[in-house]
């Protein structure tokens, strides 16, 4: 199994006596440096939502490591909390298959390549987190078709919606239309943890605070590989640069085995 740590042992163990009960604030890591200086950012590609029209700009993962590393009004520490955290406002720039403008990090391979994975073995996306603001709906975790095929959608993505509710989206098949089911709730602003997961080839298995659902893939995903993404990806549109999706991170691992 290769495993990428996000945090350090001892900040790891901070968080875990910071955060006592899912629903209170996080003390996550050295709120003075970059992201990269608390997460292992060595296996992702930030998208932010500026650029030119259907091409946002993309950030390698070189930039990003190191506490000197990369941060900007879209990523940035939070110097309260040390949270990663992401801003995603209603107008800002999309890629061609969406409306929605997104501040989100995609799984990359520890080489600089494209993390492309079957759906064989088990994959792991595990997360600490809160959402600070939301106008509708923010996707803050997916499971995303990669080659295989001529799709560009998810498999999966995980939603917290302006009142608190957590709902899973489950994609019917490769050419589109998507399932939704309700998972837990958690109050604005207050953390909760998530784990999706591809185990076995055919199930998907979301952990929200510790309860455990599973979801059958449709075998027309079969082809296809897959990869991760985690962030802030805004799912409302506006001409307001005001209004928007933030989301802090206190930890963040990915495992294949």
């Amino acid at each position: 199994m290769t495993r990428s740590r996000l945090l350090t042992a001892a900040t790891a163990t901070a968080l875990a006596l910071t955060l006592g009960v899912f629903g209170g604030s996080a003390q996550a890591a050295d709120p003075h440096v970059a992201p990269g200086g608390n997460f292992d950012l060595a296996i992702w590609q930030l998208q932010e939502p500026v650029g030119s029209p259907g091409a946002p700009t993309t950030i390698p993962s070189s930039r990003l490591r190191g506490a000197n590393g990369y941060q900007d009004a879209y990523f940035y520490t939070d110097t309260r909390d040390g949270a990663m955290t992401f801003w995603a406002p209603e107008k800002g720039v999309t890629t061609p298959n969406s409306n929605y403008a997104r501040s989100e990090l995609r799984e990359m391979n520890r080489d600089g390549g494209a993390a492309d994975w079957k759906l064989s073995g088990s994959h792991r996306l595990s997360a600490t987190l809160r959402v600070v603001s939301v106008t509708k709906n923010v996707c803050v975790g997916q499971i995303h078709l990669g080659s295989g095929g001529s799709s560009t959608k998810p498999l999966a993505e995980l939603y917290y919606r302006a009142n608190g509710d957590i709902v899973l989206g489950t994609e019917d098949s490769p050419s589109g239309g998507q399932t939704t089911h309700p998972v837990g709730h958690v109050p604005l602003g207050k953390t909760w943890t998530y784990t999706i997961a591809v185990t076995g080839g055919n199930t998907i298995e979301l952990t929200v605070n510790g309860t455990t659902t599973r979801y059958a893939i449709p075998s027309a995903f079969s082809p296809y590989r897959q990869y991760f993404k985690a962030g802030s990806y805004n799912q409302s549109s506006s001409d307001s640069t005001t209004n928007g999706a933030k989301v802090g991170f206190y930890g963040l691992t990915v495992s294949h085995s």
